[in-house]
């Protein structure tokens, strides 16, 4: 049952980061932040490419996150990271299912974000000049704070806090409708950007709730 914590015990940001910064994943995203943010400062070099770094990430990100959901994490494969996100989906109400384990942590910090990395300096290598290492080190920097704020922002979703502000409110109904109506749609968790672009937002009045959404039945589409 790991911390036995379920999502009713939860119904504050102050009780959820409570328990959030208790469990291993954050942890480890934490130390690779902070190692990252110390080799930025050892390559120095900061310019307005680290600007464009950032923004590269920014636009990368969430269709990263996007297609993790859909092709890793709901694949009909038999993969230890499908059947751990199968079982969420089981029991959504289960805090401690919700975040990384730690195998799978090290996926995303040591293959996940170099490989967003490496599409962002695809994007930065079409502005004339040379790539300076900085800035690869600034969008690994970025894509490390971001995979974090996905972690923490999952584990709100779950608990019981109601949404206040506007983008919170909107992450949080569709992910509760990912859950609870249609696992084939409404893949963000942090953003409704991806869902948007790739055409998995729709209006959920028009979209048959499911019956495999609790057992991820159907797999991929």
């Amino acid at each position: 049952m790991g911390d036995g914590l379920h999502s009713s015990e939860i119904r504050t940001p102050r009780e959820a980061w409570s328990a959030f910064s208790r469990k291993t994943a954050p942890r480890m995203m934490a130390v690779a932040i902070a190692l990252a943010i110390a080799l930025l400062v050892v390559v120095g070099g900061f310019s307005w490419r680290d600007i464009a770094a950032v923004a590269a990430m920014l636009v990368i990100y969430p269709f990263g996150e996007w297609a993790i959901h859909v092709y890793l994490l709901h694949s009909k494969l038999d993969l230890p990271s499908t059947r751990s996100h199968r079982q969420h989906h089981e029991e959504p109400q289960r805090l401690d299912l919700i975040n990384f384990g730690p195998v799978e942590a090290l996926a995303i910090l040591l293959l996940a974000a170099p490989a967003g990395v490496a599409v962002g300096a695809l994007f930065i290598a079409l502005i004339p000049g040379p790539l300076p290492l900085g800035a690869l080190v600034t969008m690994l920097v970025t894509a490390y704070v971001l995979i974090a704020f996905y972690e923490w922002i999952h584990f709100l979703i779950h608990t019981s806090h109601v949404p206040r502000s506007r983008y919170y409110r909107r992450v949080w109904r569709n992910h509760r409708l990912h859950h609870f109506k249609n696992e084939h749609y409404w893949h963000g968790i942090t953003n409704t950007i991806s869902d948007t672009v790739l055409g998995t937002n729709p209006d959920q009045k028009t979209v048959p709730k499911s019956g495999t959404a609790r057992s991820l039945g159907g797999g991929a589409f």
